[in-house]
C-alpha cells in the first residue's frame, strides 16, 4: 500500500483494488477475475457512502490501495452516487487511480472526473467491455497512473470539444491519433489501428505535444495532459 498524495507502487502487474458495486454477484466476480490474475482485492463496499468511508480510513492508515473500481449508480437512489464518490475521492486523494464503470455515458461527471486530476482514470462502459483481459488490463493501467476510456466516452466529449479553440491548430489525424491515445491506446496499438508505422505515430504525438504547449518538462505526464486539454477544452 501507499502513502495518500502517491500513486500506488506495484510489484509487477500486482495491484492493490477496492471495489464499489452494489451486485453483490457482480462485485465477487470482479474480485474473482482480479484475484485469479494475481491482484489483491483489498475491500468491497456496496455503496458510495462505504466507499468513502473504507478509502478515508486506508488514508486514515497511510495505506491507500492503487485503484478503485466504482459503478456509477448505487444505492440508495441508484443514480449518480458512485460516480460522485469517485469524484470526491479524485479531489482528495490525487494519487488513488479511479476506474468508473457505467452503462452509460454521464458527460456531467465524466468531465469532471477526468479534470480533477491528470493521472490515473478510467471510464469504461460495461456493455462494451468485449474481453476479461482488456478490464484488467485497464485496472493496471489506471492503478499506474495512465488512462482507460471507452471510445464512446471520448466520442462524446470530444463532440463538445471540438467547438473550442484550444485545439484547431491540430490536424485531422493528429486529431484521430489524439482520440486514440484517450481510450488509452499505446503507440504501437495506434500505429496498427491506423495502418501506420510507429514512427509515423511518434511524430504525430511529438506534434500533438508540441501545439498543446506541452514541454518536455512536462515529462511522462505530457501524454495524460494532451488527452485531458482535448476533453477538457
Amino acid at each position: 500500500m501507499v502513502s495518500a498524495g502517491t500513486v500506488g507502487n506495484t510489484e509487477g502487474n500486482r495491484v492493490q483494488v477496492v471495489i464499489a458495486e452494489d451486485s453483490v454477484l457482480l462485485r465477487e466476480g470482479l474480485t474473482r477475475l482480479l484475484t485469479d490474475r494475481g491482484h489483491d482485492v483489498v475491500a468491497g463496499v456496496g455503496d458510495g457512502d462505504a466507499l468513502i468511508k473504507v478509502i478515508t480510513e486506508f488514508a486514515d492508515r497511510d495505506e491507500l490501495p492503487d485503484v478503485v473500481v466504482a459503478d456509477v449508480r448505487m444505492p440508495p437512489t441508484h443514480t449518480d452516487e458512485g460516480v460522485r464518490a469517485a469524484v470526491r475521492l479524485r479531489k482528495e486523494h490525487p494519487g488513488l487511480g479511479v476506474l468508473v464503470l457505467s452503462q452509460y455515458v454521464e458527460e456531467r461527471y465524466a468531465t469532471e472526473l477526468l479534470a480533477g486530476s491528470s493521472r490515473g482514470v478510467g471510464y469504461l462502459l460495461k456493455d462494451r467491455v468485449a474481453e476479461v483481459r482488456e478490464f484488467v488490463d485497464a485496472v493496471v493501467r489506471v492503478a499506474r497512473g495512465g488512462t482507460a476510456l471507452d471510445p464512446e466516452v471520448v466520442a462524446q466529449l470530444l463532440g463538445r470539444s471540438r467547438k473550442q479553440d484550444v485545439l484547431a491548430g491540430l490536424t485531422p489525424r493528429e486529431r484521430e491519433v489524439l482520440g486514440l491515445m484517450a481510450e488509452g491506446r499505446t503507440n504501437s496499438a495506434i500505429a496498427r489501428q491506423l495502418v501506420v508505422s510507429d514512427g509515423a505515430v511518434e511524430k504525430h504525438v511529438s506534434n500533438i505535444f508540441l501545439k498543446l504547449g506541452l514541454s518536455p518538462s512536462d515529462g511522462d505526464h505530457r501524454r495524460v495532459l494532451a488527452v485531458l486539454t482535448y476533453l477538457n477544452s
